[in-house]
């Protein structure tokens, strides 16, 4: 049987979190290593500050979010505010940055005030058995193809391009996506599209797993309500939607292929309920994590560290 995720550390003692971690590194690389994830519960975190520590005692390597398809606010320190999507809406399941060729390893969240009502929790979910749930030949078919990432952006339209690539220069953004193999193709009304071929799929470097690691399931016209879609039409076609992915050579992508990878990622969820001070410690290529609706004044901080690429394409898939 599986262990619990996310393993859960109490201290009896209202303990410093940035000592404990620091004191108990090798313990935590452990745990993120066998299961994934590690939750840190009545250690003493109160503010920001107390959070950018216990992130820097145990990674020193903080991630600059660039290249954003989330709207945060940067704290300084490399910490930010979780995702600031509408708090009615969920936030379905996702492997941080998995829509890059670079992403973070780890991952922390911090909890300086939970959601009313036992709302705004964090579902988990294991990637390891969520991509075994993932029919093989689904799996060999976007290994084969890849996944081509669409994006256009357009003022008052999901996130402007000077938000998502933090400049204000249209130069900066050519350099950016120049050295990240991004096609950036910009309108006369200043207007851009960007496209970016990434594998589907990626080994991770410590288990040597071959995991599920694309947001294809986020980026599709699919994923959104049937209402919102509907709207999105009468302004766009679907290849001009904010958002849109195909397979790597331009395909579409089947909806219902789309469905049975939300479903592994259903049967895989796991919950638990935020505590004020609890720090969240996960494996981003191990453990998925999303975001269910809230009310109240929820307030959830992240960091991300250790960037990592992988250094070739993986040629075939188990199963």
């Amino acid at each position: 049987m599986p262990c619990p995720l996310p393993h859960v550390i109490t201290s009896t003692s209202c303990e410093s979190a940035c000592a404990w971690i620091a004191e108990n590194r090798s313990l935590i690389e452990e745990l993120l290593n066998t299961q994934g994830g590690a939750l840190l519960r009545g250690f003493r975190v109160i503010e920001k500050q107390d959070f950018q520590e216990a992130f820097s005692a145990y990674c020193n390597d903080a991630l600059r979010y660039v290249y954003r398809s989330t709207p945060r606010t940067d704290l300084g320190g490399g910490v930010y505010t979780a995702t600031e999507y509408p708090q009615g809406l969920p936030i379905p399941l996702h492997n941080e940055n998995s829509y890059q060729r670079e992403w973070p390893l780890l991952i922390m969240f911090c909890c300086l005030r939970p959601a009313d009502n036992k709302t705004g929790q964090t579902p988990l979910a294991d990637i390891v058995r969520v991509t075994d749930r993932i029919d093989a030949e689904i799996r060999r078919l976007f290994l084969k193809k890849k996944v081509k990432y669409i994006r256009n952006y357009r003022p008052h339209i999901d996130l402007p391009w000077q938000k998502v690539f933090q400049t204000e220069s249209t130069a900066d953004v050519n350099l950016y996506c120049i050295d990240h193999d991004i096609e950036a193709h910009w309108s006369s009304d200043g207007s851009l599209r960007t496209e970016q071929v990434c594998e589907a799929l990626a080994v991770h470097p410590v288990s040597g797993l071959t995991v599920w690691f694309n947001q294809a399931h986020l980026f599709h016209p699919s994923s959104l309500d049937q209402r919102t879609r509907k709207l999105m039409l009468k302004m766009f076609p679907e290849d001009g939607f904010p958002r849109n992915v195909t397979f790597g050579d331009g395909t579409p992508i089947e909806e219902g292929m789309l469905t049975e990878v939300r479903k592994a990622f259903e049967h895989e969820t796991v919950t638990f309920e935020w505590n004020q001070g609890d720090i969240l410690i996960l494996d981003n290529m191990r453990v998925a994590h999303g975001r269910t609706p809230f009310s109240g004044q929820r307030r959830v901080l992240t960091a991300m560290g250790c960037p990592y690429s992988p250094p070739a394409t993986i040629h075939d898939v188990p199963g």
